[in-house]
């Protein structure tokens, strides 16, 4: 009897509901859009006056979704570490050199913290949203966290609460935070609304300073520039400036530029974006680029004198000052006609092909106005033709420190030695000084001779590789300055091509073409 009035209980309930669903569909449907929300602004206050709890909700993004927030960071850190063990839903994410997992909050889960004694409840959600105006876009996540509480403790949640949730959530976030190799996608293939403008890897690179081929002094220098860079917040706060700081590392091809790069990184403990200009579309997308960068970053543009044509026009005017008429006519020749032979082979679809942006926009990226939107950036470029680059990109206060990374030195063989052999000393080491002082070599020129190359080579071998490759070298420089090896060979050598299979490929491809029209 008593199981047949529950059911029948049930039944009348679920008809009720549906009933009312039903008449609240057809209400909002047909209900004009103005009194609808008339209705709901004040329902919601005569509910909010009977209702005794206070909500805060903290969302990922804020506004046109720039940035990401970072009170929502510091949220969700904080309720990893201090909530995690009370959800039921939890989901995991690789924490600090991949060694261990962060637990978080799953989306929809609701846990409770204690505070003084007062109790809090935080719930993480979701909602979709669709661009009214774009209404072929699929719909997009804004997550955010929810904090609701009693108003009799809203004095002790606002005012001292919620500093406790940014400070130690922060601290969490610095103590497990992951860092990241980011670069930027073409911006014809960005999605509507998308969360962010960079995608990203773990960056796990190994190299340090202890392992850079490089002069100790030198070494020393860098470091102590860098690490005094970190610590000034303050000092670049009283001289009015923009906390950041930037490198200039050139030099000839294999010298470490890269690795350099990576050092640094791990030396502050900071992420690295890896610009490539050819990728943004104009000076706009370059700014919004800056601004999605997050503090405690190295923002590197590699080969900028390769990336855009940035300095064209002042090369122009220039170029009388070095060559003669008849030099340079032959050069524009050759640069129109591998600049036709470029745009045959990249076609109308090439991301690259299509950038607008400009030497001003790329100064004012550096150190303009929108340079100062974050802290605690390095922005380094790197180039292998210093000269090539426009006399205002690489200025003091753009380019603060200008770093050569040049031919390998007596100091940094021995470097690679202990790195690859675990020599410190050995008897070939004498002849392999006086070599190296005599020829130019770079850092991956010598660490290749080092690299052994199966389970028999020892250090007597690959040293001994390495003298034979010097002394290959200082040939090779004799004959050049006696004069067997003319400027024409060198010419022909210049503008040999690289081959893949038997076929021309890269730049050197273009050059290949354009020689070929010319002498045609």
């Amino acid at each position: 009897m008593f199981s047949y009035k529950m059911t029948e209980m049930w039944t009348t309930m679920g008809s009720t509901l549906a009933s009312f669903m039903f008449i609240w569909a057809i209400i909002r449907q047909y209900c004009p859009y103005q009194l609808l929300r008339f209705f709901e602004k004040y329902s919601h206050r005569i509910m909010d006056y009977f209702y005794p709890y206070i909500r805060i909700s903290f969302h990922e993004f804020l506004g046109d979704r720039l940035k990401r927030s970072d009170a929502y960071g510091a949220v969700e850190a904080y309720l990893s570490a201090n909530t995690s063990k009370s959800a039921k839903r939890l989901k995991a994410e690789i924490g600090k050199d991949s060694t261990n997992l962060v637990l978080t909050m799953d989306e929809y889960e609701r846990v409770t913290d204690d505070y003084k004694g007062v109790k809090v409840y935080w719930v993480c959600s979701k909602v979709m949203s669709q661009s009214r105006s774009m209404p072929y876009y699929q719909e997009q996540e804004k997550r955010f966290y929810k904090l609701t509480f009693h108003k009799k403790y809203r004095d002790t949640i606002t005012g001292s609460y919620l500093d406790h949730v940014m400070k130690e959530g922060k601290e969490i976030r610095l103590r497990n935070r992951q860092r990241k190799l980011y670069t930027n996608s073409p911006g014809y293939k960005w999605p509507s609304y998308k969360q962010t403008m960079w995608s990203h890897i773990v960056f796990e690179h190994p190299a340090t300073f202890e392992t850079m081929a490089m002069e100790p002094q030198k070494k020393k220098e860098i470091i102590e520039d860098l690490v005094t860079f970190s610590k000034s917040k303050d000092f670049y706060a009283r001289i009015g400036k923009a906390w950041k700081r930037g490198y200039l590392l050139f030099g000839p091809p294999g010298t470490g530029k890269s690795t350099m790069i990576a050092a640094m990184a791990n030396l502050l403990g900071y992420d690295v974006y890896d610009l490539e200009l050819t990728a943004v579309k104009d000076n706009t997308e370059l700014r919004k680029l800056l601004i999605e960068t997050t503090s405690k970053s190295i923002i590197v543009i590699e080969d900028i004198d390769c990336s855009l044509d940035l300095t064209g026009q002042r090369k122009k005017k220039g170029e009388s000052k070095f060559f003669s008429d008849d030099e340079n006519e032959n050069k524009a020749n050759f640069d129109a006609v591998r600049k036709e032979v470029k745009e045959e082979g990249s076609g109308s679809g090439s991301g690259g092909g299509n950038s607008k942006v400009t030497l001003s926009g790329l100064l004012n990226f550096i150190d303009g106005i929108w340079s100062a939107c974050g802290g605690e950036r390095l922005i380094v470029f790197t180039t292998n033709y210093v000269e090539k680059l426009d006399p205002a990109l690489i200025r003091r206060g753009r380019m603060d420190k200008h770093i050569e990374l040049s031919y390998c030195s007596f100091n940094g063989f021995k470097v690679l030695a202990n790195n690859y052999l675990r020599v410190e000393n050995h008897a070939l080491f004498e002849s392999i000084e006086r070599l190296i002082g005599e020829v130019k070599i770079t850092p991956a020129d010598v660490a290749e001779n080092l690299m052994p190359k199966s389970p028999m080579d020892d250090a007597d071998k690959c040293l001994s590789n390495l003298i034979e490759a010097l002394s290959d070298k200082k040939a090779e420089e004799v004959k050049k300055s006696s004069g067997l090896i003319n400027e024409q060979d060198e010419e022909v050598e210049h503008f040999s091509p690289i081959k893949e299979n038997g076929e021309v490929v890269g730049d050197e491809k273009e050059d290949d073409q354009a020689m070929k029209q010319i002498q045609r």
